[in-house]
């Protein structure tokens, strides 16, 4: 496990200054919508899709592989639930 100290916060490392924004309410409410909204994306395209590492090389084009990515799963999503807003 790797800590750094956080020069005049109230926390010791970036651990504990996590494990408290996490642990009070605000922080709990945020974390589960993230669990909704946000993982299950990165879910579908590492595993459904098997983006397990992007086969090209240099920024421009990993952010261009992963960017065609995001559209085929944005494409699927209206594929499947456009319909349901007619």
């Amino acid at each position: 496990q790797v800590s750094f100290p956080l020069n005049g916060k109230r926390a010791a490392n970036y651990t504990d200054w996590m494990k408290h924004r996490v642990d009070n309410p605000l922080g709990k409410a945020v974390y589960a919508h993230r669990m909704s909204v946000v993982e299950p994306v990165f879910g579908n395209i590492g595993t459904n899709k098997r983006l397990n590492r992007f086969s090209l090389r240099g920024k421009t084009k990993v952010q261009g592989q992963w960017q065609l990515f995001c559209l085929v799963h944005n494409v699927e999503k209206l594929a499947r639930y456009g319909k349901l807003s007619q």
